[in-house]
């Protein structure tokens, strides 16, 4: 079987993406009853004076974390099925961007504590 994957976006055009890599588990509360798709679950930010450390604040939780180049690009690609009047359906993957630097967070949460009045 032939996959053919098309990329139309360029050379220098394609979609830049990254990874977010966090140690242990995201829940939602069990109260929640609705989809994940587009769920907000906190604030990535970056430093001003790095580049390459970001902050992910999840609630009252503030992780810390770094920016690292993956030693192998990966690409995200979309399953394309198309109707093909020779030999029925065909399948193709269509590059949507490519993925060179992943966002660690390797250290536990620090919490955030705001002062009393």
């Amino acid at each position: 079987m032939e996959i053919r994957v098309k990329c139309r976006c360029g050379e220098d055009e394609c979609s830049e993406w990254a990874i977010v890599e966090l140690q242990g588990v995201v829940e939602t509360q069990a109260s929640f009853e609705g989809s994940i798709q587009n769920l907000e679950i906190g604030r990535l930010c970056h430093t001003e004076s790095s580049q390459e450390t970001y902050t992910f604040t999840v609630g009252y939780h503030e992780l810390i974390g770094s920016k690292v180049t993956l030693k192998k690009p990966l690409l995200v690609l979309k399953k394309l099925q198309l109707d093909d009047e020779v030999s029925g359906k065909t399948t193709e993957l269509e590059v949507v961007g490519i993925i060179r630097t992943k966002i660690l967070f390797k250290t536990r949460p620090k919490p955030l504590i705001s002062g009393t009045n």
